[in-house]
């Protein structure tokens, strides 16, 4: 910040840690604002630095617009009760901290608004208030401005009282410096939180638990509170800084494009956003995304979460816990994997099973296998993985046939069903076969794996021969009789029941990710699963026909996420006419996910060019002027297949 009516120059670093590889320094819930004031004068400057803090405590969401709310404007919709209490003292190795805890006495225990925030300042002195007063009339701006602007410090009031029902209470916090000719100081302020009592229900995840189901947050079983999260943390601020500018630096110092590495690096908020969490048992989750005051689809969906590879290279624990709670606790007797979780786990499973997210977990099996160089991992899953690829060859089921193709009824990542043979489920069928060949061989297991060698030699001979046009890989539309005739947990209510003309199809199309199976396989170094030559041709189509320098003639009938004069690859097109009259949903959209997964794969089959052009058509559209380059969003935001850009 340079202002010529301020003598100061100032400038913010901020930081949440993140170090790869270290997921309990990688897991705090404190946020780092250090202000730099520089002075560029010939003459000493006395300054004062105000932080502010609003007592939410007990707010809940309010998306169909009843309930408490946080409204721009006020103090918020609130249960009352807010208390910001003066906490002061030093840590273990002499940090002094000086601040407000923000608490609440309307708040009932053991739900998700019981909890602490802090507002923090890492100085010997300070100056707080802990109210701004009345809102009449906006009267607490008045009462605050007054305040500080006076002298630079606050003057708490000597009585204050918890705030009427329906009113938070905002705390203000001040630090003074003087800033010597030429010289820098930096302010730091600590915001940190806790709140122990997460439950499903209240932060938008399925369950059936009548209570909302408990489930608690990890962080928060290793603090008191918020101020102690302060106390055990701030020791220990320098180290943490310099070990996640170690990763930082190393990263955007290396010799990638920087579209590439902006791609790479700021989808990784993700991790840190409210998309991800850890239960108290330490387990991990993740939803599609999220929303303003809830999570967006739950369930650590498969078919969303397999086109990221970045938690399994940067913490490769959680995404090994994601395979075990998908095994364990997803997978039915039947081999069936539920593509969702509810929660608390250990109740009634979402007993719906998708194509592309069940082969895509016997790939990350494989994978994870091959990062951790565990065999125990292999030896312990080994049944439950065996029975996922089974599974397909029940009556009814995907390949029931066994000549290694995907027939059957497909739900997949667009919500609804494919029927009959298609490259998205199929090239996916290909890698779960290769990979589960691979871990047969582990495992001892020698028939299982000739089994599945066998059937994707079949069924990879087939899809070249019969998907592909001589472009790209298209859809062979085969309707079932009836669907009396199919396994019903293969429909998950999303898509077409009307079997005479089924709507939501791919037909002819040539689709963003039809070989997001190949994309994944490269990614966990099982080569190709196709003819190659076939693969970068279909490829090329892709951009050929989907890149679209602009959007102005572009007929979008779904969510807008590019628009007017941008670049952007779009989720489906009909070069050749022959679009079904109703097309599967999303078809006209355009979604970041999808676009890194193409060019990811673009540059792993040598269209580099092609490649670079979509990330570099996506960072414009997220340049931080006409959006936020830290949110990239789908169903919800900072959405989990974005970080597919770590492929990149």
């Amino acid at each position: 910040l340079s202002d010529p009516a301020l003598p100061l120059e100032i400038a913010l670093e901020a930081f949440n840690p993140l170090i790869p590889l270290d997921i309990e320094r990688s897991s705090l819930p404190i946020a780092v604002l250090r202000y730099v004031l520089t002075n560029p004068s010939d003459r000493p400057v006395r300054a004062a630095l105000a932080g502010s803090l609003f007592n939410y405590i007990g707010a809940r969401a309010a998306c169909c617009g009843t309930g408490p709310t946080t409204a721009p404007g006020g103090l918020g919709n609130l249960p009352g009760g807010a208390i910001n209490d003066v906490r002061g003292g030093n840590a273990a190795d002499g940090t002094p901290l000086r601040g407000l805890l923000l608490r609440s006495n309307c708040v009932a225990p053991r739900t998700p608004g019981d909890g602490t925030l802090a507002l923090v300042a890492l100085a010997d002195e300070a100056t707080w208030r802990r109210t701004w007063g009345s809102t009449h009339w906006n009267r607490h701006l008045l009462t605050f401005w007054d305040d500080f602007a006076s002298d630079g410090r606050f003057d708490d009031p000597a009585e204050v009282s918890p705030s009427p029902e329906g009113q938070g209470m905002i705390g203000s916090l001040a630090v003074e410096a003087l800033v010597e000719p030429g010289a820098s100081v930096p302010l730091t302020f600590l915001i940190c939180w806790h709140f122990p009592h997460r439950t499903a229900a209240g932060s938008g995840w399925e369950t059936i638990d009548p209570q909302g189901g408990w489930v608690g947050n990890y962080y928060a079983r290793q603090y008191q509170d918020a101020w102690d999260v302060a106390v055990q943390t701030a020791p220990h601020l320098a180290e943490l800084e310099k070990d996640s500018l170690r990763f930082t630096q190393a990263f955007v110092s290396s010799n990638l494009p920087q579209p590439v590495k902006e791609a790479a690096l700021n989808n990784l908020s993700t991790l840190r956003s409210q998309t991800c969490f850890r239960t108290a048992d330490g387990h991990f989750f993740g939803f599609e995304g999220c929303c303003d005051d809830s999570g967006c689809c739950f369930g650590s969906c498969t078919h969303v979460w397999n086109y990221e590879p970045a938690t399994a290279y940067l913490f490769p624990e959680l995404a090994r816990d994601m395979r075990w709670l998908e095994l364990k606790h997803g997978t039915l007797e039947t081999g069936m994997n539920c593509f969702r979780l509810r929660l608390p786990l250990g109740g009634e499973p979402w007993t719906h099973a998708a194509a592309d997210g069940q082969m895509g977990v016997v790939m990350k099996c494989y994978r994870e296998w091959q990062l951790s160089g565990d065999d125990a991992f292999v030896g312990e899953l080994w049944p439950t993985i065996r029975s996922l690829v089974s599974y397909c060859w029940l009556p009814g089921g995907w390949d029931a046939d066994q000549d290694g193709v995907m027939e059957g009824v497909q739900h997949n990542t667009y919500d609804v069903e494919f029927y009959g043979p298609n490259p998205l489920s199929g090239v996916y069928y290909l890698g779960g076969l290769r990979a589960a060949e691979e871990m047969a061989r582990a495992a001892g297991d020698e028939p299982f794996a000739a089994r599945c060698r066998q059937l994707f030699a079949q069924g990879s001979a087939w899809i070249d021969e019969h998907l592909f046009n001589g472009e790209y890989y298209r859809q062979e539309l085969r309707v079932p009789a009836s669907l009396d005739e199919t396994r019903p947990e293969l429909r998950a209510g999303m898509g077409e029941t009307d079997l005479s003309d089924p709507d939501f199809q791919l037909g002819n199309g040539c689709l963003v990710d039809q070989l997001v199976g190949q994309y994944l396989a490269h990614v966990v170094g099982l080569g190709h699963l196709l003819d190659p030559g076939h693969v970068r041709t279909a490829l090329e189509s892709v951009f050929r026909y989907n890149f679209r320098r602009e959007l102005y003639d572009h007929w979008n009938v779904m969510r807008t996420f590019a628009l007017a004069d941008e670049s952007a690859l779009l989720i489906c097109s009909w070069p050749h006419g022959g679009r079904p009259r109703v097309p599967f949903p999303y078809f006209s959209e355009v979604m970041t996910g999808f676009e890194y997964q193409a060019a990811a794969h673009m540059i792993y089959e040598g269209l580099i060019d092609e490649g670079l052009a979509v990330v570099e058509a996506i960072r414009a559209r997220f340049d931080g002027a006409r959006r936020n380059p830290w949110n990239e969003q789908e169903c919800g935001h900072h959405y989990a297949r974005a970080m597919a850009s770590w492929a990149v």
